[in-house]
């Protein structure tokens, strides 16, 4: 799938988010090595240390169906350059590997990356 037709289901879902208190709404789509789509749109909360990222809803859903190998992800949002993960979500991604990561705007600008360049030292336990 071109990355582009990834970036526009990113936009869909990004319409889906609940960002009442931010009003910075945030799309992320994934593919896994297998071939399947998961999204995700941020979900705020009052309590703000409760909010969730569009990046972990989309990672967590794959996850939760039995996925393992991502492939690529997805993230955009309606800002002037694009759209950057958090630390947190960074640490997340590095859970599943060294995936390509693109970071994408509404004006259609957008920079391809991996992983270990968003978090070039990521924390990893010894397995």
């Amino acid at each position: 799938m071109k990355n582009e037709d990834l970036i526009k289901i990113a936009i869909d879902s990004m319409k889906r988010a609940y960002a009442p208190y931010s009003g910075f709404p945030v799309g992320a789509v994934i593919i896994t090595k297998s071939g399947k789509i998961f999204t995700g749109s941020n979900i705020e909360n009052s309590s703000y240390g409760l909010t969730i990222c569009a990046e972990r809803v989309a990672i967590f859903s794959a996850i939760s169906s039995g996925e393992r190998e991502i492939e690529k992800l997805v993230v955009v949002a309606d800002t002037p350059e694009p759209v950057s993960p958090c630390g947190a979500c960074r640490q997340v991604m590095s859970e599943f590997g060294d995936f390509e990561v693109i970071l994408a705007n509404l004006a259609g600008k957008y920079i391809k990356t991996r992983v270990s360049e968003l978090l070039p030292y990521a924390f990893k336990l010894e397995r």
